[in-house]
């Protein structure tokens, strides 16, 4: 087995922690931006999220992995919800559903779960599947329902918001 590479040198630091360096290498990969959103049993949540990802095309199966710390971690179990893909132009979106409120969004309303309105692409999932995920909690949905629009994508990379712009966008002429 391969020794791991030392920690780099930081200027006026003897060693950065295992934890800040394992946090840094997995900001190197950059993500999509979107916020799950659900009905729950006191009201209706959105939680911002870059852990997104397909499982299965048949059936349609999407995972998100959700902090055990968001406030609302315990009441999504069992629920339906909706993954909503973030467009360049939604960074308020993402910050107001990461904890720093901004003006209350507006809500569309489905046979589902809710949604926002004018995202990138989303996805209504009913509940399939939930794993431990150590300090997160592995949501499996089977999707109901989905579409997309064109437009340039949010992304985050190196602890930053980016856009992925639309002609770097999509593989739908390939198929």
């Amino acid at each position: 087995m391969a020794k791991p590479e030392a920690a780099p040198d930081v200027p006026g630091r003897t060693s950065v922690p295992r934890a800040h360096r394992f946090r840094g290498s997995l900001g190197r990969f950059a993500t999509g931006v979107a916020i799950v959103t659900f009905d729950g049993v006191t009201k209706r949540h959105g939680i911002t999220v870059n852990s997104f990802t397909s499982v299965s095309m048949e059936p349609p199966l999407v995972l998100v992995s959700i902090a055990r710390t968001s406030t609302a971690h315990d009441e999504l179990a069992g629920r339906p919800f909706t993954v909503n893909i973030l467009g360049a132009e939604q960074r308020q979106l993402a910050m107001h559903f990461a904890g720093r409120p901004g003006p209350e969004p507006l809500w569309v309303e489905s046979a589902t779960a809710p949604r926002l309105p004018n995202v990138l692409a989303w996805f209504e999932c009913k509940p399939w599947a939930a794993y431990d995920g150590g300090d997160h909690t592995l949501y499996i949905g089977e999707v109901v329902d989905f579409n997309y629009r064109n437009g340039d994508a949010l992304a985050f990379a190196n602890s930053a918001f980016t856009t992925i712009p639309e002609s770097q966008l999509g593989m739908e002429d390939l198929l």
